[in-house]
């Protein structure tokens, strides 16, 4: 897509302190990009204000419900029952192009960003994006939840994985517990998301993967591919592997060489029950917030239903 389409609808919507696009559209394999849905995200101070200003330049972009409640009650219900976003979706942005833009507070976007509080925008930024406004430098915060993203992802995964099983389980951190992926979604969507933005993925997260491999923790494998594989010293399913132990047998410079290779400093990283009662969390409100996203947050009952499938 060329920069001045993705750009059109900030020249129609009230100013953002974020944007950002995303969605198949941008995905090399996708054959058919003018009819595919473009999806934004829009971070703002005010929602509340801001929302007062669009009903009064785009209110078709509402179904007549939404318009009807007004401001207040469409972010009281993005706050109180959503994930705090409230989107927009199917509106037609000219006779060629649908746009579907969901608008959150900031505070709200950094907070999920560093502290994945909801996993909702965050599971969404640790892909890539199309970044168009970012007035206050969530590039550089995001970093924060893109290194957890990875460490997840290493649980997850086998001692020895290539780039792409990497990035793939990374992709499907945001998807669990996601009720669509049994019915409504393509099987296929995590692994055709990383092929048709694989260089994308390996931009995003090298530095973390080079801190990991400057630490030992990880290991790059040679390989005639055009991915690497990669071995990692650590194996989530085993909690030992989260401490060295004084117990295990020194090498000639003092250093226990299974304790070299396994351990993952206190400091770097919570403890293994810790991550394991993260885990269930995320599970449970992924579930929650994917069911009261796409439920509350539609504009209306039939844009929902459509939505879905």
């Amino acid at each position: 897509m060329e920069k001045v389409e993705v750009e059109a609808p900030l020249h129609i919507l009230p100013s953002v302190e974020f944007c950002c696009a995303y969605g198949s559209s941008f995905l090399p394999n996708n054959q058919d990009k003018t009819t595919t849905m473009v999806d934004y995200i829009l971070g703002v101070s005010d929602p509340l204000k801001w929302h007062s200003e669009n009903l009064e330049k785009n209110r078709d972009h509402y179904s007549s419900w939404m318009a009807l409640l007004g401001p207040k009650m469409i972010t009281q219900i993005a706050d109180g029952i959503g994930v705090g976003v409230h989107f927009n979706p199917f509106v037609m942005l000219n006779e060629k192009r649908m746009i579907k833009y969901g608008v959150v507070r900031m505070h709200r976007l950094v907070e999920d960003s560093l502290n994945w509080d909801r996993f909702y925008l965050s599971g969404r930024l640790q892909k890539p994006v199309h970044v168009l406004v970012d007035n206050l430098d969530l590039v550089t915060v995001n970093e924060v939840n893109l290194k957890a993203a990875t460490s997840a992802a290493l649980l997850l995964l086998p001692p020895e994985f290539t780039e792409e099983d990497l990035y793939a389980k990374i992709c499907s951190l945001s998807y669990m517990g996601d009720l669509r992926m049994l019915f409504a979604e393509d099987r296929n969507k995590v692994k055709n998301i990383v092929k048709g933005s694989f260089g994308s993925f390996r931009a995003m997260y090298k530095p973390f993967l080079d801190e990991f491999t400057a630490k030992e923790l990880l290991e790059f494998l040679p390989t005639d591919g055009r991915q690497a594989a990669i071995s990692q010293f650590i194996c989530g399913s085993h909690p030992c592997f989260f401490s060295s132990s004084s117990s295990q047998k020194s090498d000639g410079n003092g250093v226990g060489r299974k304790a070299k290779n396994e351990r993952i400093r206190s400091s770097d990283t919570p403890s293994y029950h810790q991550l394991k009662r993260r885990g269930c969390k995320i599970h449970a409100k992924d579930c929650e917030t994917n069911s009261y996203g796409f439920k509350c947050e539609a504009s209306d009952l039939w844009a929902t239903v459509d939505w879905w499938v």
